[in-house]
């Protein structure tokens, strides 16, 4: 086990590491972050700060060398340069989860070996293999790129022929994967932490609403069947149990008209989707993490109460300071960005409720998202 007053290590200074660092804290460790941004986030809170970019790998080994353990906010870090790291032990969550979930192609390959249902989806490298691809699959069709990649970066929707030759432009940064277009009724994420003692805990499902292809709005718990709740959690559980992970994953979804679960993606980390754990449950998905990377015994997660958690993307979290001394009951988070910028996470703001629908019109009557 990993002890208070012992050395965690962040990679990324972002406001997932700034959360998971704020956790770590509470339960005595110190804390150290890597990340090129000055002043960036996860600094503030953090005991020292390694300034360098994800790919040194003289500031990797500082990192490694000074931290009882290491962990990531994302999965962008070259496995390559952790390998050190996993040799002496001190990387909990190991590389497999960490290569998997950085790569389309692998991530499919292993959803498909655990039979999983994914989306119909190809391989492909070149725009000959795309339009035998495109044949098989047909039109509507996304293409994503393998690696890289995020809030609706790095992919392309086909419709039809027309579109084609703008989608090759992606296969010039490598292998892609073609993905059947999918007509679903609601998108859930499922969050699950495990600890090196076996334990595997399953977080309340959230039913998540996007802008943009940003994640706007998350609802808890997600309005879903009992069974398709039965159904996702377990799916997210046996990929957590064959990984045998530490610490915390989330599993996104796609839940279809007739209750069905298509697997999306996986992120090898905790999620914007699970910040409503700080206030709605007994642990976050945060406290969980770090108690699953340093060893400790995982409590069983409790929903204490219903909750919407909105994000503040650029000036929206300027337009929502008004409201901190109108909205009392609402729980303000901002990260300590310096810079704003369209569609950038500036913060959050999460609200218990014993109705989700009137909150959403409570949300909705403040013109902070108009």
């Amino acid at each position: 086990m990993i002890l208070p007053q012992d050395t965690i290590g962040i990679i990324g200074g972002g406001q997932l590491g700034q959360m998971m660092a704020l956790s770590a804290k509470e339960m005595g460790f110190v804390v150290g972050i890597l990340d090129p941004t000055p002043n960036c986030p996860a600094s503030q809170v953090a005991d020292w700060h390694i300034q360098a970019n994800y790919d040194d790998s003289k500031a990797i080994e500082e990192l490694v060398t000074k931290s009882d353990v290491v962990t990531y906010e994302f999965e962008n870090v070259d496995a390559d340069v952790l390998a050190k790291c996993a040799e002496l032990g001190k990387l909990p969550q190991g590389l497999d989860l960490l290569k998997i979930s950085q790569n389309r192609k692998h991530e499919k390959a292993f959803l498909t070996k655990l039979n999983l249902p994914t989306a119909a989806y190809d391989i492909v490298a070149s725009q000959e293999e795309l339009i035998q691809a495109l044949d098989l699959l047909g039109y509507p069709s996304v293409l994503k790129t393998c690696s890289g990649g995020y809030d609706g970066k790095g992919q392309v929707v086909i419709k039809s022929e027309a579109d084609i030759k703008e989608a090759t432009v992606l296969l010039t940064l490598g292998e892609c994967v073609l993905e059947k277009w999918l007509t679903f009724e609601k998108e859930i994420s499922v969050i699950v932490s495990g600890s090196s003692r076996g334990q595997f805990e399953v977080f309340p499902i959230a039913e998540n609403r996007h802008q943009n292809n940003v994640l706007h709005t998350s609802l808890i718990p997600a309005d879903i069947l009992g069974d398709c709740e039965s159904q996702a959690k377990e799916m997210a559980k046996k990929i957590a149990e064959n990984l045998e992970i530490k610490g915390t994953i989330t599993v996104e979804m796609f839940v279809t008209k007739h209750g069905g679960i298509i697997i999306n993606e996986m992120a090898p980390r905790p999620h914007n989707s699970g910040h409503y754990s700080i206030e709605a449950c007994n642990v976050s998905q945060f406290d969980l993490h770090i108690r699953g990377i340093c060893g400790w015994p995982l409590p069983k997660v409790v929903l204490h109460e219903s909750a919407v958690m909105v994000n503040l993307l650029g000036k929206e979290a300027d337009l929502a300071k008004e409201w901190i001394y109108l909205k009392p009951e609402w729980y303000f988070h901002y990260y300590g960005k310096k810079e704003v910028k369209d569609g950038r996470k500036m913060g959050h703001i999460t609200i218990l409720s014993n109705s989700l629908n009137e909150t959403l019109e409570e949300i909705n009557q403040t013109n902070i998202w108009k």
